[in-house]
């Protein structure tokens, strides 16, 4: 049975910004293993959208941006979205009965698969399909933006603590 897994970078004050800060090398390393090992992915439409980003090799990708890509493309994905009409390659749109099909995913599969969005995040916690939470606090103090819990936290077990690159502590947690 597969394990569904939200992680995250996030500021100090608990926000997700892709844009205001940047993993350095030794985490995006560890990003790359983790999405290489990864069973699949699910996305909710804004983050799908910004991970489409990697879909399309760019000349100034250093090797290690080649090897992340790479990897992304390779897994599977299903895309949450009411919205969207199609989703590009190795990707599924999931736009009815959300708890269905992740149901049906941690049974048919095995392995990891990450969720990826507060937004959806929160809905599969409301739901009880998430099996662990991993978030990545980085040295920022943004205060604003999107919040890693969409709703209220709900209760967790911290279960891990650990540095994972230059300036970056990984909690990860599992449902109380």
């Amino acid at each position: 049975m597969a394990k569904l897994v939200f992680g995250m970078n996030l500021s100090l004050d608990g926000y997700v910004d892709h844009q205001e800060f940047a993993p350095g090398p030794a985490l995006f390393r560890h990003w790359i293993e983790h999405v290489r090992d990864l069973t699949g992915s699910v996305y909710g439409r804004r983050m799908y959208e910004t991970m489409r980003y990697w879909d399309e090799d760019r000349p100034e990708w250093s090797a290690e941006h080649r090897e992340f890509a790479a990897a992304w493309r390779r897994q599977p994905k299903w895309v949450v979205s009411r919205s969207l009409k199609s989703v590009g390659p190795n990707a599924t749109l999931v736009e009815n009965d959300v708890e269905a099909v992740i149901r049906d995913l941690k049974t048919r599969f095995a392995g990891e698969i990450s969720v990826s969005g507060p937004d959806l995040a929160g809905s599969l916690t409301d739901l009880g399909l998430v099996d662990e939470y991993r978030l990545y606090y980085h040295p920022v103090v943004l205060g604003r933006g999107k919040p890693f819990f969409a709703g209220p936290r709900p209760p967790l077990r911290l279960v891990s603590t650990d540095c994972v690159g230059e300036d970056v502590i990984r909690l990860t947690y599992v449902p109380a």
